[in-house]
């Protein structure tokens, strides 16, 4: 279907009023399938969301929107990391006519992405009053947030009640979003970025803008439980070299979309990190004690490893370590990566390597920072980076299994 831009549109699908700041709010209220999620008060590895982080997801293709087809239903999938955490292999959404090789027919809307972007703007549109209202503050001065699109997969972690006898063969949007605990997983075949690099890049037009290989030590700090710093390193013969301290914080989550019938999941979030100046030279000291005493060793998960008793210095604890190795590229209205990151997480001493790919949406975050937001500007970027994504990133289903 031969694309219309959103100017010279003649819809014939369902009229959408114009959203104004006064109709945002109680719009946000009515979404189904918002939870709040609570800083963690124990210090460790995990990424902190702020108490009024959103986290929702929708399936696109269903025939009556509520019901997955017969082929469709929850599998076990390996990941040492998160199997090492909760004792058992969490659960996707798997179709097992891609199993079968069968072709897989989708029922999907007349603009897919026009129906994901009417799903995702209002609540973007709150977010990102929110961060506005957040950076005010003189501890966030000059922390800027991105839009960040990645591909990957929704995870179902069970609980006792929970048996995959139980679940049956009928399966219903209703019984995975009341799911107690999910998690969004990245990790994709490498076939999958093979195929992105070597067709998908230079069929858009896009150009190669850098490539890094760093290390990144995850520190935790024991006076302040609810952050994690990221130590960004080089390696310059053979030993590591310190050349950025960040906070990591996940601020504000929004969306996790389900396409069951391609095996693809997308999520939608505002990731804030702030580049931390501030550390008094005791603790700039021992960040570089933790770092100098590193070596690196391809043979170990996360390439780093550390003397005994060599693992604190001061009031840090190195908790984890990741080696990345990360590919860019970018066009006009966006800039994505392709990247393998090789994770050593110290707390649970379990470590997987993964490929990941995700897209920075530059132009709606450019518009969105805006003094005066165009509801309309915004809800049109967003339907076109959601259809670049769609005929690009997301026509990959046989990559994905």
């Amino acid at each position: 279907m031969a694309y219309i831009p959103p100017h010279k549109r003649n819809s014939n699908e369902a009229e959408r009023p114009v959203l104004t700041p006064d109709k945002l709010a109680p719009l946000f209220m009515r979404n189904v399938n918002v939870r709040s999620s609570k800083s963690n008060n124990k210090w460790g590895s995990k990424i902190i969301y702020a108490d009024h982080a959103i986290s929702k997801w929708w399936a696109v293709g269903l025939n009556d929107d509520t019901r997955f087809p017969s082929s469709v239903n929850l599998k076990p999938i390996s990941s040492e990391t998160i199997e090492h955490r909760i004792g058992e292999k969490p659960l996707a959404l798997r179709n097992s006519d891609l199993d079968d090789g069968n072709e897989v027919q989708l029922d999907l809307p007349k603009s897919p992405w026009v129906y994901i972007a009417k799903n995702v703007v209002e609540d973007l549109l709150v977010s990102f009053e929110n961060v506005k209202e957040e950076v005010k503050s003189p501890k966030l001065e000059g922390l800027k947030p991105a839009l960040v699109a990645r591909v990957g997969k929704i995870l179902f972690h069970r609980t006792p009640s929970v048996t995959l006898e139980s679940l049956g063969e009928n399966l219903t949007t209703a019984m995975l979003k009341n799911w107690k605990k999910t998690s969004f997983y990245a990790n994709v075949p490498v076939s999958y970025t093979e195929k992105i690099v070597n067709e998908v890049v230079p069929n858009i037009g896009a150009a190669f803008e850098s490539e890094k290989d760093i290390y990144q030590v995850k520190l935790a700090d024991s006076t302040k439980p609810d952050s994690t710093l990221s130590c960004k390193c080089s390696v310059k013969d053979g030993k590591l070299q310190l050349y950025k301290v960040e906070l990591n914080q996940v601020r504000f989550m929004l969306m996790d979309m389900s396409i069951p019938n391609k095996n693809l999941d997308l999520r939608l979030m505002l990731n804030m990190k702030r580049v931390l100046t501030s550390q008094t030279d005791d603790e700039m000291q021992s960040i570089r004690d933790l770092v100098d005493s590193a070596i690196t060793d391809p043979d170990v998960k996360g390439g780093l490893r550390w003397p005994l008793e060599k693992t604190s210095s001061g009031k840090y604890n190195v908790i984890g370590v990741w080696h990345v190795r990360a590919k860019a590229y970018k066009n006009q209205s966006l800039r994505f990566k392709v990247r393998h990151a090789d994770r050593f997480d110290f707390i649970t001493s379990s470590g997987e390597a993964s490929w990941e790919t995700s897209l920075r949406l530059k132009k709606v975050v450019s518009e969105l920072n805006e003094e005066k937001v165009d509801v309309s500007s915004v809800t049109e970027m967003l339907e076109e980076d959601m259809k670049f994504i769609w005929d690009n990133f997301l026509t990959c289903e046989s990559f994905l299994t």
